[in-house]
C-alpha cells in the first residue's frame, strides 16, 4: 500500500515577490514537490485561533524551477493546521510583535501534532545577535547596552568596533568605528534611540575583507560547506542585499568546532534549520528565523540541502 503524501504547510512572504533564483524557501519548497508533497501556502493573514484551535486558510501549490514562472496557486479551503503533518515558519523579519503572535498561532499547531521547523519557542528565544552569548567562548568580546557610556568605553578599550540594531537585518544600520571617530556620539545615540533601545557593540573582526561565512545546519549538523559574502571595496558589509558577492568554500577545523559548540543547543531547541555566520574564526550571529544560502551552496557543491532537510523532517514524523 503506498503511503499518504506528506501534508506540508509554509508560512512565508508573498510568493510572487519571492527571487526565484536565490530564495531559500523555493529550494525547501521544490524539494516538497519533488517528493509529492501536498502543499499547503500561507501568508501571516490566514492564521486565526478558534476557540484556542489553530486554523488557516490554505492555498494549494505548485512550484517549478523556472526564474520566470515559478508557482501555480490552486484550491483555498480552510484546515486545521495541527493536521498537517509540517509546517515551514519561513516568514522574512521584521521580527515584530506580529511575527510573535503568529509563533502563538503556531505553538497550537504543534500542541495539536503539526512539526513546526523552526520550533515556535526557538524562534521567540533566539534573536539573532542576542543568543551569541549563550557561546562567549566563539564569539569576539560583545557589549550588549542601552548604555551610550558603555558603549563610547567599549570603543575606547577596543579602538576598532562594529555597531548595530539587536532587530537589524541585512546589514542595515550596521557601522564600523575607529577611535577617535567623531561620528560615535551620535552613532550610539541613533542605535540606542538616546539610551532607550538595547544595541550591540562587538570588536571588530578584520578578517570580513575574507567574507562573512554562512554556515548552515540540519538538526544541529553543519553542512560542510559555507557560503563566504565578501565585502565590496568600497563597504564593510557582508551582506548580499548590501553587494557582497559569495564564494562557496569548505568548512575550516574552526568553523566546524563552533558548529559542534552550538548545534546541540539548537537541536534541543527543536531548530532543524538554521544558518550561523563566522567571521574569520568567531560566531557573530545565529539565524533561526529565515535562513537563506540553500540554492547558492547547491549550485556551488552539486548539494540538495533542502533534501537534507526533508530527510530530517521525514524522520521526526
Amino acid at each position: 500500500m503506498a503511503e499518504n503524501p506528506l501534508r506540508i504547510g509554509i508560512v512565508m512572504d508573498p510568493i510572487r515577490s519571492i527571487a526565484p533564483y536565490k530564495d531559500s524557501s523555493l529550494a525547501m519548497l521544490l524539494e516538497a514537490e519533488r517528493r509529492g508533497a501536498e502543499i499547503h501556502y500561507f501568508e501571516q493573514k490566514d492564521l486565526s485561533l478558534v476557540s484556542g484551535k489553530a486554523l488557516g486558510q490554505s492555498t494549494l501549490l505548485h512550484v517549478r524551477d523556472d526564474n520566470d514562472d515559478w508557482f501555480d496557486l490552486g484550491d483555498q479551503s480552510q484546515v486545521a493546521l495541527g493536521d498537517l503533518d509540517a509546517i515551514l515558519m519561513r516568514k522574512d523579519p521584521p521580527f515584530d510583535m506580529e511575527y510573535i503572535y503568529t509563533t502563538y498561532i503556531l505553538d497550537r499547531a504543534r500542541d495539536e501534532g503539526a512539526l513546526v521547523v523552526n520550533a515556535p519557542q526557538a524562534l521567540r528565544d533566539m534573536n539573532e545577535k542576542a543568543y551569541t552569548a549563550w557561546f562567549p567562548q566563539c564569539t569576539p568580546p560583545t557589549l550588549i547596552t542601552r548604555s551610550m557610556h558603555e558603549m563610547k568605553a567599549f570603543l575606547n578599550e577596543h579602538q576598532r568596533v562594529v555597531a548595530k540594531p539587536l532587530d537589524g537585518m541585512g546589514g542595515r544600520s550596521i557601522f564600523a568605528l575607529q577611535q577617535g571617530d567623531k561620528n560615535a556620539n551620535v552613532i550610539f545615540e541613533t542605535l540606542t534611540n538616546y539610551g532607550t533601545e538595547f544595541a550591540v557593540t562587538q570588536v571588530f573582526v578584520p578578517e570580513i575583507n575574507a567574507g562573512d561565512k554562512r554556515i548552515l545546519l540540519i538538526d544541529g549538523e553543519a553542512i560542510p560547506c559555507a557560503l563566504a559574502r565578501i565585502p565590496t571595496g568600497d563597504d564593510h558589509r557582508g551582506n548580499m542585499v548590501a553587494g557582497a558577492v559569495t564564494r562557496g568554500q569548505e568548512l575550516s577545523d574552526r568553523d566546524r568546532w563552533i558548529c559542534e559548540q552550538v548545534g546541540p543547543a539548537l537541536r534541543d531547541a527543536g531548530v532543524l534549520f538554521a544558518g550561523i555566520d563566522v567571521i574569520g574564526d568567531y560566531l557573530t550571529e545565529v539565524n533561526v528565523t529565515s535562513p537563506t544560502g540553500i540554492r547558492e551552496l547547491d549550485k556551488q557543491f552539486d548539494l540538495n540541502i533542502a533534501g537534507n532537510m526533508f530527510d530530517a523532517i521525514q524522520a521526526k514524523l
